[in-house]
Protein backbone atom coordinates (compact mmCIF):
# COMPACT_ATOMS: atom_id res chain seq x y z
CA UNK A 1 0.00 0.00 0.00
CA UNK A 2 1.15 3.56 -0.70
CA UNK A 3 0.05 5.37 2.45
CA UNK A 4 0.22 3.05 5.44
CA UNK A 5 0.16 -0.57 6.37
CA UNK A 6 -3.22 -2.25 6.58
CA UNK A 7 -4.57 -3.00 10.05
CA UNK A 8 -4.39 -6.58 11.28
CA UNK A 9 -7.92 -7.90 11.46
CA UNK A 10 -8.73 -9.85 14.62
CA UNK A 11 -9.23 -13.61 14.19
CA UNK A 12 -12.00 -15.39 16.04
CA UNK A 13 -10.81 -18.44 17.98
CA UNK A 14 -12.02 -21.82 16.72
CA UNK A 15 -15.11 -23.39 18.36
CA UNK A 16 -13.51 -26.62 19.65
CA UNK A 17 -10.11 -25.62 21.08
CA UNK A 18 -10.74 -21.86 21.46
CA UNK A 19 -7.41 -21.13 19.74
CA UNK A 20 -6.68 -18.39 17.18
CA UNK A 21 -3.74 -20.33 15.72
CA UNK A 22 -6.12 -23.14 14.71
CA UNK A 23 -8.37 -20.63 12.92
CA UNK A 24 -5.38 -19.20 11.07
CA UNK A 25 -4.33 -22.69 9.99
CA UNK A 26 -7.86 -23.58 8.85
CA UNK A 27 -8.09 -20.31 6.89
CA UNK A 28 -4.92 -21.25 5.01
CA UNK A 29 -6.16 -24.78 4.35
CA UNK A 30 -9.57 -23.63 3.13
CA UNK A 31 -10.47 -23.80 -0.57
CA UNK A 32 -13.27 -21.80 -2.25
CA UNK A 33 -14.43 -20.26 1.03
CA UNK A 34 -15.54 -23.64 2.43
CA UNK A 35 -14.55 -23.03 6.02
CA UNK A 36 -16.77 -25.69 7.57
CA UNK A 37 -15.19 -28.33 5.31
CA UNK A 38 -11.72 -27.11 6.28
CA UNK A 39 -12.63 -27.22 9.99
CA UNK A 40 -13.95 -30.77 9.59
CA UNK A 41 -10.72 -31.86 7.85
CA UNK A 42 -8.61 -30.30 10.62
CA UNK A 43 -10.65 -31.80 13.47
CA UNK A 44 -10.63 -35.24 11.80
CA UNK A 45 -6.85 -34.99 11.42
CA UNK A 46 -6.50 -34.05 15.10
CA UNK A 47 -8.69 -37.06 16.03
CA UNK A 48 -6.44 -39.36 13.96
CA UNK A 49 -3.36 -37.88 15.68
CA UNK A 50 -5.06 -38.50 19.06
CA UNK A 51 -5.65 -42.18 18.14
CA UNK A 52 -2.05 -42.70 17.01
CA UNK A 53 -0.63 -40.79 19.98
CA UNK A 54 1.30 -43.10 22.31
CA UNK A 55 2.36 -40.46 24.86
CA UNK A 56 -0.31 -39.96 27.53
CA UNK A 57 0.82 -36.53 28.74
CA UNK A 58 0.61 -34.65 25.41
CA UNK A 59 -2.65 -33.81 23.67
CA UNK A 60 -3.17 -33.95 19.91
CA UNK A 61 -3.32 -30.14 19.76
CA UNK A 62 0.04 -29.95 21.56
CA UNK A 63 1.51 -32.42 19.02
CA UNK A 64 0.22 -30.17 16.21
CA UNK A 65 1.84 -27.11 17.83
CA UNK A 66 5.12 -29.03 18.26
CA UNK A 67 4.97 -30.04 14.59
CA UNK A 68 4.42 -26.40 13.63
CA UNK A 69 7.41 -25.35 15.75
CA UNK A 70 9.60 -28.03 14.14
CA UNK A 71 8.67 -26.82 10.64
CA UNK A 72 9.19 -23.11 11.44
CA UNK A 73 12.21 -21.58 9.64
CA UNK A 74 14.40 -19.03 11.44
CA UNK A 75 16.24 -17.62 8.41
CA UNK A 76 15.44 -17.40 4.71
CA UNK A 77 17.24 -16.20 1.61
CA UNK A 78 16.06 -13.15 -0.32
CA UNK A 79 17.24 -12.19 -3.80
CA UNK A 80 19.00 -8.85 -4.16
CA UNK A 81 20.59 -7.35 -7.26
CA UNK A 82 23.97 -5.76 -6.64
CA UNK A 83 25.73 -4.34 -9.70
CA UNK A 84 24.26 -6.68 -12.29
CA UNK A 85 24.61 -9.83 -10.18
CA UNK A 86 21.82 -11.39 -8.14
CA UNK A 87 22.78 -12.59 -4.67
CA UNK A 88 20.83 -14.81 -2.31
CA UNK A 89 21.05 -12.93 0.99
CA UNK A 90 20.17 -14.72 4.26
CA UNK A 91 17.80 -12.74 6.49
CA UNK A 92 15.99 -13.22 9.78
CA UNK A 93 12.23 -13.84 9.48
CA UNK A 94 9.56 -11.88 11.36
CA UNK A 95 7.68 -14.02 13.94
CA UNK A 96 4.30 -13.87 12.14
CA UNK A 97 5.95 -14.80 8.83
CA UNK A 98 7.67 -17.77 10.52
CA UNK A 99 4.29 -19.12 11.58
CA UNK A 100 2.57 -18.55 8.25
CA UNK A 101 5.48 -20.11 6.32
CA UNK A 102 5.40 -23.17 8.59
CA UNK A 103 1.63 -23.49 8.08
CA UNK A 104 1.93 -23.20 4.29
CA UNK A 105 4.66 -25.84 4.15
CA UNK A 106 2.72 -28.21 6.42
CA UNK A 107 -0.44 -27.86 4.30
CA UNK A 108 1.31 -28.09 0.91
CA UNK A 109 3.35 -31.16 1.82
CA UNK A 110 0.25 -32.76 3.36
CA UNK A 111 -1.57 -32.33 0.06
CA UNK A 112 1.27 -34.10 -1.78
CA UNK A 113 1.13 -37.22 0.42
CA UNK A 114 -0.36 -40.53 -0.72
CA UNK A 115 -3.03 -41.25 1.91
CA UNK A 116 -6.74 -41.51 1.07
CA UNK A 117 -8.33 -38.38 2.58
CA UNK A 118 -6.95 -34.94 3.34
CA UNK A 119 -7.50 -35.55 7.06
CA UNK A 120 -5.28 -38.65 6.92
CA UNK A 121 -2.65 -36.81 4.87
CA UNK A 122 -2.59 -33.92 7.33
CA UNK A 123 -2.46 -36.24 10.35
CA UNK A 124 0.46 -38.19 8.85
CA UNK A 125 2.39 -34.99 8.09
CA UNK A 126 1.71 -33.62 11.60
CA UNK A 127 2.96 -36.84 13.21
CA UNK A 128 6.05 -36.88 10.97
CA UNK A 129 6.83 -33.21 11.68
CA UNK A 130 6.42 -33.70 15.43
CA UNK A 131 9.14 -36.39 15.24
CA UNK A 132 11.31 -34.00 13.16
CA UNK A 133 10.97 -35.97 9.93
CA UNK A 134 8.82 -35.62 6.83
CA UNK A 135 8.87 -33.33 3.80
CA UNK A 136 7.98 -30.09 5.61
CA UNK A 137 10.87 -30.45 8.08
CA UNK A 138 13.18 -31.31 5.17
CA UNK A 139 12.12 -28.04 3.50
CA UNK A 140 13.07 -26.11 6.65
CA UNK A 141 16.46 -27.86 6.81
CA UNK A 142 17.10 -27.09 3.13
CA UNK A 143 16.19 -23.42 3.68
CA UNK A 144 18.59 -23.20 6.61
CA UNK A 145 21.36 -24.90 4.57
CA UNK A 146 20.85 -22.42 1.73
CA UNK A 147 21.09 -19.51 4.19
CA UNK A 148 24.25 -21.02 5.71
CA UNK A 149 25.82 -21.48 2.26
CA UNK A 150 25.14 -17.82 1.37
CA UNK A 151 26.29 -16.41 4.69
CA UNK A 152 29.17 -14.65 2.91
CA UNK A 153 26.69 -12.27 1.24
CA UNK A 154 24.98 -11.21 4.45
CA UNK A 155 26.76 -7.82 4.37
CA UNK A 156 24.52 -6.87 1.37
CA UNK A 157 21.52 -6.86 3.70
CA UNK A 158 19.01 -4.10 2.95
Amino acid sequence: MRKRQAKKRPLLPDPKFNDQLVTRFVNMMMWDGKKSVAFRVFYDAIDIVEEKNTDEETTALQIWKDALTNVMPHVEVRSRRVGGATFQIPMQIRPDRKISTAMKWLINFSRKRNEKSMAQKLAAEILAASKEEGAAVKKRVDTHKMAEANKAFSHFRF
